[in-house]
């Protein structure tokens, strides 16, 4: 191995619009989503999958070893709010929930997580954001 170090930190976010409001339609997402990486990309912030429906998104993102992970998703959530707010693309004023769920992918499982990132408007069709964090709550370690 090179003097460098390779490190794989695969991290699936899943944060809400403040009171679960449906604010987020189809045209919004569009130009939210392709801002947020852009905007990530500038601050040295990997977004590798975004997408969502109109009450929540999911993050695909790569850290860097120093990077921590709290302040990289208050870094992406505070500038899309600021920049969704400042350019007045919705009707009302605008802001996410607080808090966000946030679990390790492994590097073999990368693109199964993208894909199913690429699929929210279809998966969201027959479940709700609750189900699906049952779901990923009911993942459990063995022993």
């Amino acid at each position: 191995m090179s003097s460098g170090y390779k490190a794989y930190l695969f991290i699936h976010i899943i944060w809400t619009v403040y009171n679960r409001k449906a604010l987020l339609g189809r045209p919004i997402r569009h130009v939210l989503f392709a801002h947020m990486q852009k905007n990530a990309e500038e601050n040295g912030i990997r977004i590798l999958a975004v997408d969502g429906v109109e009450d929540h998104v999911h993050c695909l993102i790569q850290l860097h070893p120093t990077q921590n992970l709290s302040m990289v998703i208050k870094a992406i959530k505070n500038e899309s709010f600021y920049w969704l707010n400042e350019n007045k693309l919705l009707q009302e004023n605008f802001e996410w929930e607080e808090g966000y769920a946030a679990y390790s992918v492994s590097p073999s499982a990368v693109k199964q997580v993208m894909d199913y990132i690429h699929k929210q408007q279809e998966h969201h069709k027959t479940k709700t954001l609750d189900s699906e964090l049952e779901m990923f709550e009911k993942i459990q370690l063995p022993g």
